[in-house]
């Protein structure tokens, strides 16, 4: 592994330790911080031995990081438009001398099929904007913004190309709000992901659900499991068992 004095920090940026293998992340507190949402879809996600995987918008490159310390997978690349995340994500990969494991490509998702070609993947991971550009929106160039809101791509950019990236029975991952889950369904169904496995998140056992995550098979047959509710907190500040089986404490 690298040792952190080799890789530079710039200006508000910080390392963080991510409890697994011994790897840790650059992030920058004044721009997009992971959350909980991409510690559960790597959890979620099923990655067999041997695996191509792709991870969608992958920020600073935490669900590459992290599925690189969970799984088998011979392969994982992050696709990131901001430069200076996807370069965080770099200095990221190099702090854990991952470099032959993980690759960070700066490019638009849009442009996704293109920059890779078709049916290269049997895994695609994506976190994406929870919110439509009217939900809210003040400054469309912030960093925070774009991370949050459809500004660069919408969700049905990210599913069109997860479609044509695939391989033919690969899996689709990702995490979102329940508030779009019908929109979702039928997006993913119109371009043949056929939706497999979802579990509902909710922050206390008596809260409505404030994330879903969901599987779906690229020329699958139609047939769902919902899996039982992960319940995120006992109480305040004490997550459930599952929840600290999933980061690894």
């Amino acid at each position: 592994m690298q040792d952190k004095n080799s890789v530079s920090l710039k200006e508000n940026e910080r390392i963080d330790d991510l409890e697994r293998n011994g790897y840790r992340i650059i992030q920058d507190t004044g721009r997009f911080c992971f959350g909980m949402d991409a510690v559960l879809l790597s959890g979620f996600a099923r990655v067999k031995d041997g695996a191509e995987v792709l991870d969608l918008g992958t920020g600073t490159g935490i669900i590459p990081i992290l599925l690189e310390a969970k799984t088998g997978a011979a392969h994982l690349t992050g696709l990131e438009i901001q430069e200076d995340s996807s370069d965080m994500a770099r200095r990221s990969v190099f702090l854990n001398g991952l470099q032959d494991k993980i690759d960070i490509v700066t490019g638009d998702i849009k442009e996704a099929g293109n920059l890779f070609g078709a049916a290269s993947f049997d895994v695609i991971t994506c976190n994406p904007p929870y919110m439509t550009r009217q939900h809210g929106l003040t400054n469309p160039s912030d960093a925070k913004a774009v991370a949050r809101h459809e500004i660069l791509c919408t969700l049905e950019d990210v599913v069109a190309q997860t479609a044509k990236l695939l391989k033919p029975g690969g899996n689709f991952y990702m995490v979102h709000r329940p508030f779009r889950l019908a929109e979702i369904i039928t997006l993913l169904c119109a371009h043949k992901l056929e939706p497999k496995r979802m579990q509902l998140v909710y922050p206390y056992v008596d809260k409505e659900p404030n994330m879903v995550l969901l599987e779906a098979n690229r020329g699958g047959r139609p047939q769902m499991r919902v899996e039982k509710p992960l319940i995120v907190y006992k109480e305040p500040g004490v997550y459930m068992p599952e929840i600290y089986d999933i980061y690894g404490y």
